[in-house]
């Protein structure tokens, strides 16, 4: 197509096998896309084009990747909050008719659909870095380091030490958004076995988030590079399912959970979703 299409904190470049996502690095842009800077998105990585109606007198034009195509998105999990989204490119209305037309030409290219075999989109290069509340971790494109913090490591976290988690010993990762209830990113290894899964802030596997530490635009990014080099290892044997949590835990974490929402802490969305998911772990 080799076509040009600007939008809010983005230009799409529209080329014969890929899109070219140029991301602004100006004040109003989602630091997500100021870390991003820019990212190929191979045709074959797509599924799908939509257009939507937009806030304020906008039209979204989104790209829908295939699962398991991009390691970001892989990681994220369906957390980013929709003005995060990587994929998509809001225009002003009146734009509309030539978004549609873009959205067309899209369609016509796309060949593929259906979870993808392997990563397609590249992931974020290491060395990557960044504060967590109870530690530091790092990654160097061979392994995963954590250096635990005096003022806020778990004295759990102490007596384990400082940890180094080999690529080729994990076998995954989870990143919980930090914009949301116990935020953390926990590594899984393949000797982990059936053991039932420690407390965040009590596993010396993983870090926790907190009010300024483990931003999005720097936690993300990071899960998604020990993710794609985790996937490029080869396939994973398939863990077994974790067993079931004690209830007078579940009943714990739901209290403390409540207690953070009466104090403004947690939004009533926040809270419904959580305490749902406690719920279904009984």
């Amino acid at each position: 197509m080799g076509d040009v299409l600007a939008g809010f904190h983005a230009v799409w470049e529209f080329e014969s096998d890929s899109v070219l996502i140029r991301y602004e690095r100006g004040i109003r842009t989602p630091k997500l896309f100021q870390a991003l800077g820019e990212r190929r998105i191979p045709l074959a990585a797509v599924e799908g084009v939509t257009l939507s109606p937009g806030k304020r007198g906008t039209v979204a034009l989104r790209l829908e990747p295939r699962p398991g195509a991009d390691p970001l998105m892989e990681a994220a999990d369906g957390q980013l909050k929709e003005g995060s989204d990587p994929y998509r490119l809001v225009l002003p209305a009146e734009r509309e008719t030539l978004a549609e037309y873009y959205a067309d030409e899209l369609k016509g290219l796309l060949t593929e659909s259906g979870p993808a075999e392997r990563h397609l989109v590249a992931a974020p290069e290491p060395p990557l870095h960044f504060k967590a509340y109870d530690g530091k971790a790092s990654f160097d494109g061979t392994s995963v380091q954590f250096r635990w913090s005096w003022t806020g490591a778990s004295s759990a976290k102490w007596k384990a030490g400082d940890q180094s988690f080999p690529v080729s010993e994990l076998s995954g990762l989870e990143w919980r958004s930090p914009e949301i209830f116990e935020g953390h990113l926990r590594l899984a290894r393949r000797s982990t076995g059936s053991a039932a899964p420690l407390q965040p802030d009590q596993d010396p596997a993983a870090v926790v988030f907190g009010l300024g530490y483990g931003p999005v635009h720097e936690s993300l990014p990071f899960a998604a590079a020990v993710l794609a080099a985790v996937r490029a290892r080869g396939p994973v044997p398939a863990a077994p399912a974790p067993p079931r949590r004690d209830p007078a835990d579940i009943a714990e974490r739901i209290r403390h959970l409540g207690e953070l929402h009466q104090a403004g802490l947690v939004t009533d969305e926040e809270f419904a979703g959580k305490k749902a998911e406690l719920l279904s772990e009984l």
